[in-house]
């Protein structure tokens, strides 16, 4: 029911979320974000005293159903990491070439939440607009495992899905990352980490309002979108609390890529944020810097969306823009 709330006209939803349209500076918060922010207002969560457990049994509660692409199919693998062992979900689109691109998905939710079920329908939506390959990793969660061992997991399946392209019908020469958020981060780090070993390095990446700076949160957008959009400030703290083991590590470029001392040599990259989100800002510096050392970057900012857009297929505007997105990383992959 409530997927068709939010095709109302603008008007009609600015007005049911009982505010005047939300604006910060030069941008007008998309009105289906407003009314979902106000549908929220009674869900904010604790953050001095809720535990993981209880975020990743309230974030599996969905509002709105998934709908998946019905020429989709999927499989999982079960590979091996150091002390375990993940999950990693195979995505077929419904026409593809032997030996072409794939891409290596890592999921968002500040290290902490999330897994590949969660970004199921997000997913199968990349492999269905790109019409390649998608491998959606379930790499270990914080604070049961804090870095590096996510982004550890993260370079495993790399490998896995590298070492194992001919059997997997995939390009080994062709297979990008990507991921939302803290996906995002994971990686940008994962280039940052293969390159310092001198290993083959992902063709493009693909980072959707990712997470590139933890050693401060200073920047005009954190001021701006503190609280009330959906993530904030609040539990950015949060979620590097229960990922990093250290305040020493919130300088490491493997947990802040904006602090790498350099870039040079890395894959081309698409780059995505959001308008109304507290992690805009560190997203296009990290675009900017890129471009510092000639790695080729498609930046977009989508001015009236909020954070975790990509993953929200029931607002209008989300396909559209998850369209731009694809067809700027198919210009690299």
């Amino acid at each position: 029911m409530l997927q068709y709330i939010f095709k109302l006209p603008n008007w009609l939803l600015i007005k049911i979320s009982g505010k005047k349209l939300i604006e910060i500076g030069k941008r007008a918060l998309h009105p289906p974000y407003q009314l979902l922010l106000k549908l929220n207002e009674n869900a904010a969560v604790d953050y001095d005293s809720i535990t993981p457990e209880e975020f990743r049994s309230a974030f599996s509660q969905d509002i709105v159903p998934k709908k998946l692409p019905k020429d989709i199919t999927w499989k999982d693998h079960e590979i091996d990491v150091d002390g375990g062992s993940i999950k990693i979900r195979e995505y077929q689109p419904p026409v593809a070439e032997d030996k072409s691109p794939a891409l290596v998905y890592f999921h968002g939710g500040g290290w902490v939440i999330g897994d590949v079920d969660s970004h199921h329908e997000l997913t199968a939506n990349l492999c269905k607009k790109l019409g390649v390959k998608v491998f959606s990793v379930d790499y270990r969660l914080s604070p049961e495992y804090k870095f590096p061992i996510p982004l550890n997991d993260c370079n495993t399946a790399f490998d896995w899905i590298l070492n194992n392209a001919e059997d997997l019908g995939i390009d080994s020469e062709r297979l990008s990352v990507g991921g939302d958020s803290a996906g995002g981060n994971l990686s940008a780090c994962l280039c940052l980490l293969r390159k310092s070993e001198s290993r083959s390095m992902p063709k493009s990446q693909l980072l959707i309002y990712p997470v590139t700076n933890l050693s401060s949160m200073e920047t005009d957008s954190y001021q701006e979108c503190e609280e009330g959009f959906y993530l904030s400030k609040k539990s950015m703290e949060w979620f590097r609390e229960h990922y990093l083991n250290s305040t020493e590590e919130r300088t490491n470029p493997l947990c802040s890529p904006l602090l790498a001392e350099n870039l040079t040599d890395h894959p081309p990259a698409v780059i995505t944020t959001a308008g109304f989100d507290p992690l805009r800002d560190e997203g296009y510096e990290y675009s900017e810097k890129l471009k510092e050392f000639g790695v080729s970057v498609s930046y977009i900012e989508y001015p009236g969306y909020i954070h975790g857009f990509a993953s929200m297929g029931f607002i209008p505007g989300t396909d559209e823009a998850l369209d731009e997105l694809c067809a700027e990383l198919l210009r690299h992959i």
